[in-house]
């Protein structure tokens, strides 16, 4: 049996050459829970033509146990003579102590969303030390991932949200609140 040697930088090609035939995760989808609601879509209360994201606080469950009466006891006809004494169960179940509540957010709407908006998003997260890839204008994951950086510990998502889109300087203005009639 003759043996073949193969130097390591060429077994490495060989490895990068494989990765790249894999095919790699859509990284255009929004994160799991959140969601962008359709244009003209709005919650309660939401402005006319601005787009809006949704998601869900994260719940805090508890194990809640406790020990539940099955049968009474029975007692003598004296009143205070237990015959039979009562009997149990312990009762495990799981309840929302907190979170879980559903929240609505501006976002730049899908027509704004352009590679050269996105590059723009790329360059201001740079600017601020929050973004090392390149600037290509893809909402890859790492865009995603800065976007989620910059934003917290104020709004954790990977979505940009408009008021993150002011802070980065690349939308111009805030519109004046709308106030509900309280006369």
């Amino acid at each position: 049996m003759k043996r073949v040697f193969i130097p390591s930088f060429l077994g490495s090609l060989v490895g990068l050459g494989l990765m790249a035939c894999t095919p790699q995760a859509d990284v255009t989808k929004v994160p799991e829970g959140a969601t962008l609601m359709a244009p003209g879509d709005r919650p309660d209360g939401g402005r006319d033509g601005a787009c809006y994201g949704k998601d869900v606080t994260p719940a805090v469950i508890e194990t809640v146990t406790e020990s539940k009466q099955v049968t009474p006891a029975v007692f003598a006809p004296d009143g205070a003579t237990i015959i039979t004494p009562p009997q149990y169960e312990t009762v495990t179940k799981q309840v929302i102590a907190a979170g879980g509540e559903v929240y609505y957010f501006e976002v730049p709407c899908p027509d704004a969303m352009t590679p050269e908006f996105v590059a723009s998003v790329q360059r201001a997260l740079a600017a601020r030390g929050a973004f090392d890839g390149p600037v290509s204008g893809v909402m890859d994951g790492q865009t995603r991932t800065a976007i989620r950086a910059f934003q917290l510990p104020a709004f954790n998502s990977e979505i940009l949200t408009l008021e993150t889109a002011r802070k980065l300087g690349l939308v111009a203005f805030a519109p004046p609140p709308i106030y509900e009639n309280q006369g």
